[in-house]
């Protein structure tokens, strides 16, 4: 199990993460989402030992990783797959990783089979690795220790829809055995297809977390549009609607359709868009989260 306990980073008078407190249990896919710049990258090299936390904690059963015996075989890890030397074979990285590890020979075959890149692939120099491959070597790093524990970083960047579909598959089987994933990805039309929960963070803080179907659940509300944006929005606050940030120009109020067309015809205000907001699913409430300044943008239409 993965537990993140009120985990802050500071770099001088910057903050990367604020706060950030989650866990990741057996048997689960956690999809780790933000926008570039939200803490992400920087979370998670907390919790792999390769970032000092200024204060909080990141533990796998409650031990940090620099305090497991042989972390490899427990955690395996992929945060970068261009970070391997250029002039060595796709064999050779694992090979090495294997005397490291103190697994067999014969497990460097296995995981080559694994990720497709047995026979003529593994011969080849990593300079010669397209960007889809060099992933899926670095996934093959990651499970040569045959670990209970994935974290990973935007393991489907550069591979084709074949290797994602792939890759989703190995990772929900992965944790239908009982291992624990973390990930990490842009691809949310993937991340909605394989994660079981969902922690969304932006700005450095978490601000959203839960079951993917708890999280979908909220994306509802009515979808409202008007030629006066910020007009709308005072109306539906003074009617005690809440409102959030919509795609483009609209906004999103959290009632009814009914209650937000009445707030609006006693206000006065001219609507040219009512309707249903659910639907866009996990990239809705992504969009939502942390599109376009989030909850700031709001405050900066009510002013």
């Amino acid at each position: 199990m993965i537990t993140i306990e009120h985990l802050t980073k500071r770099y001088g008078a910057q903050v990367a993460v604020s706060d950030v407190s989650f866990t990741c249990q057996p048997g689960t896919v956690t999809g780790f989402l933000g926008p570039n710049g939200a803490g992400k990258s920087t979370t998670m090299r907390a919790l792999v030992g390769l970032a000092d936390p200024t204060s909080g904690t990141a533990t796998f059963n409650g031990k940090h990783y620099r305090e497991l015996p042989n972390a490899g075989r427990q955690v395996g890890v992929l945060l970068d797959a261009g970070a391997q030397h250029a002039g060595r074979t796709g064999r050779e990285v694992l090979t090495l990783s294997a005397m490291v590890l103190g697994v067999g020979r014969e497990r460097v075959d296995e995981v080559l089979g694994r990720v497709g890149l047995a026979g003529r692939p593994a011969g080849k120099r990593l300079g010669n690795y397209s960007l889809g491959m060099r992933q899926r070597l670095g996934l093959a790093t990651a499970l040569l220790g045959d670990p209970q524990v994935l974290v990973l970083d935007e393991p489907a960047n550069g591979l084709d829809p074949e290797g994602i579909f792939w890759m989703r598959g190995l990772l929900r089987g992965f944790a239908d055995r009982g291992g624990t994933v973390l990930l990490s990805s842009h691809l949310l039309h993937e991340v909605e297809a394989v994660a079981d929960q969902l922690v969304v963070i932006a700005g450095g803080r978490i601000v959203a977390q839960g079951s993917k179907t708890e999280l979908l659940a909220g994306t509802g509300g009515t979808l409202v549009r008007g030629p006066d944006r910020a007009l709308l929005a005072k109306a539906l606050e003074a009617a005690g609607i809440g409102v959030s940030p919509g795609p483009d120009d609209a906004l999103v109020a959290a009632a009814e359709a009914l209650a937000v067309g009445q707030a609006v015809a006693a206000a006065g205000v001219v609507l040219t868009e009512l309707r249903p907001a659910g639907g866009g699913g996990l990239e809705d409430l992504f969009r939502s989260l942390t599109g376009s300044g989030g909850g700031q943008q709001v405050q900066e239409v009510l002013a």
